[in-house]
């Protein structure tokens, strides 16, 4: 019964991990490292196979994914009754009971499907019908709450059916306390982030930090860290096949964190924002590795150790700011002068404010922030003459950047903005459209893979280093975790509950 078991836990299955658009290059890159096998990079979206503690994991562990994805059935469908009989031939008993409670989230891109809430009723109807069938008796439907979420993806007459292993997005960490106005996601930020390389070598800058997103996302990244530490809970959790102990495992393994012996330090002119920041960095319990100061970046000063700078500044959009223009020339001229030796990172959307600020970057990315088409512009600063710095062996733009600048598009110029997405939908609208459901046409392929292994495989193989290494003290490190093993299930005490200071400080000169 046990090897069953095992066995069944071994089991590979397709899964999808959602992200934003830009930061699918980063997603594939996470999921490598992670131990992800079969990854395929989509739109908004990547597709990848793994057994059940790889879901897990990727839900915990994974700082650029939106949400997690197991698709159960992949079908044609030219009209709503094909979809009806489609999912009234799926043994919703596997997935459901008469007490468990479920919703459907649909996204549609079709000339045969109009309208996507038509199409979650039939799906709805076909699981209720099927159910009163055999029982007599119907599920109920939760909204707001539901035990079991469901996502069917219809492109054309493609349809792609999943369960929701995350619930809430991912980019709801659970440490943030207060917001400002128009605050980053917390997943692009972390995207961002991973885009420049930093691993916590050097000092990190935010001279805008808002509510200290941007912030936090880099200490978890410095610290390798799981974003998922904060969650109170995941999707998966109420799965009938949920196995507490092996994601209470996951979720006190800290074996892979690593010490971080610089500083993360954020600035903002406005004292609601960084009281804000403090809030939700105290929250997060990063105290120690990250400074909140009030500051205007006119009065930026050249940092005293090599760091790393990015930040997003105002656009305009959803923010009000009184001469925008200047505001990015005079970024320009603090950078310029005032951070010579570093490179700055700035995230932003019209091609005007790029303009102002005067400086040749040496990389320009497209991402999108919310519903906005930005770019992620990289800014080499030397001392002195170009010439002089190549001479001296200086790299403005490395060889991965040139390819990359290669196959990105430019700003358009005067670009008419359209609405794309609804932001309520967490960028969802567009991201299975690449993706087909090709489990069976790759079986054999991953049959001749290397198996997924096991813990106890890996601990017996003297060649190489375990993939998740089993812990010998079951404690985490940090003070906020009260030094000792957690139940995955208590996660109501999160940060440290003392009083802070609040006043605002300067730059020194």
């Amino acid at each position: 019964m046990q090897n069953d078991l095992n066995c069944l836990q071994e089991q590979e299955f397709e899964m999808i991990a959602k992200t934003f658009m830009g930061l699918e290059p980063v997603l594939a890159k996470e999921l490598t490292q992670l131990g992800a096998n079969n990854i395929q990079i989509g739109r908004r979206m990547v597709s990848f196979t793994g057994n059940k503690e790889m879901m897990y994991r990727a839900n915990f562990q994974l700082h650029t994914a939106i949400r997690i994805l197991k698709p159960i059935a992949h079908f044609k469908a030219k009209s709503a009754d094909d979809v009806y009989n489609e999912i009234m031939n799926i043994d919703w008993t596997k997935y459901l009971s008469l007490e468990t409670t479920f919703a459907v989230d649909t996204v549609v891109f079709s000339e045969e499907f109009r309208h996507s809430k038509f199409v979650a009723y039939k799906v709805k109807d076909a699981i209720v019908d099927q159910f009163r069938e055999k029982t007599g008796k119907r599920p109920n439907i939760s909204i707001s709450n539901p035990d079991i979420r469901l996502h069917i993806h219809i492109a054309e007459d493609d349809c792609t059916l999943s369960l929701d292993s995350s619930g809430d997005s991912l980019h709801r960490r659970g440490y943030r306390q207060e917001n400002v106005e128009a605050p980053i996601n917390e997943v692009l930020a972390a995207g961002l982030i991973m885009m420049t390389g930093w691993q916590g070598d050097t000092d990190f800058i935010d001279p805008m930090c808002g509510s200290g997103t941007m912030l936090i996302e880099a200490a978890l990244i410095a610290k390798n860290m799981a974003p998922g530490i904060f969650r109170k809970e995941f999707a998966f959790e109420k799965w009938n096949d949920f196995d507490a102990d092996l994601f209470d495992e996951i979720y006190n393994d800290d074996s892979m964190e690593r010490e971080f012996t610089h500083k993360i330090k954020g600035y903002d002119v406005d004292i609601k924002a960084v009281n804000t920041a403090i809030m939700n960095v105290k929250a997060a319990g990063f105290s120690s590795d990250i400074t909140v100061e009030q500051a205007d970046f006119k009065d930026f000063q050249q940092p005293k150790e090599k760091a790393i700078m990015v930040t997003n500044p105002p656009y305009g959009e959803r923010i009000s700011t009184p001469n925008l223009l200047e505001t990015y020339k005079m970024i320009g001229e603090r950078l310029k002068h005032q951070f010579t030796g570093n490179e700055a990172w700035i995230l932003s959307y019209r091609e005007e404010c790029f303009d102002q600020i005067g400086l040749k970057p040496s990389i320009k990315i497209p991402v999108f922030n919310g519903s906005l088409e930005c770019e992620f512009r990289k800014y080499q600063m030397f001392d002195g003459k170009l010439r002089e710095f190549r001479n001296d062996g200086g790299i403005v733009k490395t060889e991965e950047e040139k390819k990359q600048m290669s196959e990105k598009h430019r700003f358009k110029k005067n670009r008419e903005f359209k609405k794309r997405l609804d932001e309520n939908e967490e960028n969802e609208a567009a991201d299975l459209l690449n993706f087909k459901f090709h489990y069976k046409e790759r079986q054999e392929q991953r049959n001749a893979r290397p198996r997924y292994k096991s813990r106890d495989e890996e601990s017996n193989d003297n060649n190489r280093e375990t993939k998740f290494r089993k812990r010998n003290d079951g404690k985490r490190s940090e003070d906020w975790r009260n030094n000792s093993k957690r139940d995955y299930k208590d996660r109501e005490n999160r940060g440290g509950h003392e009083r802070f200071d609040r006043s605002g400080k300067r730059f020194k000169k």
